[in-house]
């Protein structure tokens, strides 16, 4: 029976990275993944073209870290987003940054990072099949077991991934085995998620695509905003989803029905002064016409009958009676069109998980586990997850490269 120096399980992110960079100095590698194509869960990221990174400081990535970002503060130094710009640029993958620095390969195609990443990982043993315990002797990983048989080695890194997406074989196992060696395991829940409305508003709105909304979102019984921005949403048939939803979402812990509440600003590039003064020529440009029909340049044709009917001006109401405290409170829905929110979506709509390996048992210089020697945990398997906007992928490379890094040699 080989005995290798590392068995990795998980053929993600991290994973591979880890592998690679064990590789890099020396050491003999097992990969373990069921799927028949690694890196499946990167090949479908950011819409199939892979957000890789995020080129910003160090410190800007753990503050995008509602949840263990001191604890990433060394793994992050070790491996910055610069570093993951470099390093897959000399892998042969150009990038390019967009909008909100997004970092993404210039072909627009996940592929490409996911094979690159499989490139780097080339000289470990890929074995397909599924671990079912993580062996040890006297308080150290010495193995795994699957299926076929026991596979040895000196050092066991799990890198599992969350619960989301279990179509890509994330399904929560990874928990499971740290569990059995008597790791803490944060309840996982959805982060980066749709949210589900607590009425029947969205689905009237179903497919109806907004892009320049100011967002906010409170809580019952607080003044103060928990989330604020500006951007692009989608109503659904469910409730709400798009990049200032997901962004919202990872806000929103614990999650209870009523507590909160998403306020939308429809047109926030004008004052209500501004504002005022559009509802006014439009109703005078309008003014023989039924409300109802007075909107469509104001507002898109989806949006009109549900702003109507929340209004509370008649809609049959001709357009020169529209009293000054209608036109206000009109003025006001436009300002704040609210949606209470019931809870997230399953977790396995998620893009990431929240929660899992708690950081108390893992040491931050190395990833390894304080319980069990040469036990190591990595990527999305840890209690540490981040914002939108390439934080989340940055975070698998960092810990997966600091695992790699800190195993040790023969």
């Amino acid at each position: 029976m080989n005995t290798y120096d590392i068995l990795i399980v998980g053929g993600g992110a991290a994973g591979l990275m880890a592998a690679g960079t064990a590789l890099s100095r020396g050491l003999s590698v097992c990969l373990f993944d069921k799927n028949r194509q690694l890196g499946r869960k990167v090949r479908i990221t950011g819409k199939g073209r892979c957000n890789v990174t995020n080129q910003c400081p160090v410190e800007e990535v753990v503050a995008a870290c509602p949840r263990g970002g001191r604890f990433l503060y060394g793994a992050l130094s070790a491996f910055s987003p610069q570093d993951t710009i470099d390093f897959f640029e000399g892998l042969g993958v150009p990038l390019k940054t967009e909008r909100g620095r997004r970092v993404f390969p210039v072909s627009d195609n996940a592929h490409d990072i996911a094979d690159a990443l499989e490139r780097y990982a080339a000289g470990a043993t890929v074995v397909r099949e599924t671990v079912t315990e993580v062996l040890t002797e006297q308080g150290a990983a010495t193995g795994v077991k699957t299926a076929a048989g026991v596979y040895r080695g000196r050092a066991v890194l799990l890198a599992c991934g969350g619960a989301s997406y279990p179509g890509t074989g994330s399904n929560g196992d990874g928990y499971q085995l740290a569990a059995a060696l008597g790791h803490t395991i944060v309840t996982p829940t959805p982060s980066l998620v749709p949210l589900v409305e607590r009425g029947t508003w969205c689905r009237e709105l179903m497919g109806l695509s907004l892009r320049n909304v100011g967002v906010k979102v409170t809580q019952k019984g607080k003044k103060k905003p928990v989330y604020q921005d500006f951007g692009e949403l989608l109503f659904t048939h469910f409730g709400l989803s798009g990049p200032t939803i997901l962004s919202a979402s990872a806000h929103l812990q614990p999650m209870e029905p009523g507590k909160y509440t998403v306020h939308m600003d429809l047109k926030p590039a004008l004052t209500d002064q501004q504002l005022d003064a559009r509802l006014l020529r439009d109703l005078e440009a309008h003014k023989n016409k039924i409300f109802a029909n007075s909107l469509e340049e104001l507002l898109p044709q989806k949006l009109i009958p549900v702003v109507v009917k929340r209004s509370g001006i008649p809609g049959e109401t001709r357009c020169h009676s529209v009293t000054k405290e209608q036109r206000r409170a009109l003025l006001a829905l436009l300002r704040d069109f609210s949606v209470e929110v019931e809870g997230f979506r399953p977790l396995a709509e998620a893009i990431v998980t929240s929660g899992g390996v708690s950081l108390k048992e893992l040491s931050p210089q190395t990833m390894e586990s304080k319980l069990v020697k040469g036990l190591y945990v990595a990527g999305e398997m840890i209690d540490a997850d981040a914002y939108t906007g390439g934080y989340n992928l940055q975070i698998a490379f960092a810990t997966g490269r600091l695992a790699g890094s800190n195993v040790p040699g023969k």
